[in-house]
């Protein structure tokens, strides 16, 4: 039973709730704000990643199976409308995926799970471009 309720657990009870969600997207934010190889996706956003990491943590959180705050407190979002505006091409989608696999890494969950959330964020990122 012990390891069949393990399986059933969401990524997000996983990380650890809100905090462990938070945790990674600090992580995230913190690689894109001091890894040279991720300057130009880095450039995109405000000087202040605080507001960014915010909503980006409070998306996962719902998106990862806890609660879902994120349309209440920031309105409705389709991920890559929300991206539209940005020149993503296949470099900056790498650049983003680094960091986050940095993030990943940096947790405790197993490596089955990192890697499906990886294979999920990949789509995602993928999703997200506006250039070739």
């Amino acid at each position: 039973m012990g390891s069949e309720a393990a399986e059933e657990k969401t990524p997000y009870e996983l990380l650890g709730g809100d905090d462990g969600v938070r945790k990674l997207t600090a992580d995230f934010y913190g690689l894109m704000d001091t890894l040279p190889d991720a300057a130009p996706i880095r450039a995109m956003h405000k000087g202040d990643l605080s507001e960014m990491t915010d909503k980006l943590g409070t998306f996962l959180i719902g998106w990862l199976g806890g609660p879902q705050r994120y349309q209440e407190r920031f309105g409705r979002v389709i991920i890559p409308l929300a991206h539209k505006p940005f020149p993503i091409g296949p470099s900056e989608r790498d650049q983003w995926l680094m960091c986050m696999q940095g993030a990943i890494d940096n947790t405790s969950l197993n490596d089955s799970m990192k890697a499906r959330l990886m294979d999920s964020f990949g789509r995602m990122a993928e999703m997200c471009r506006t250039k070739d």
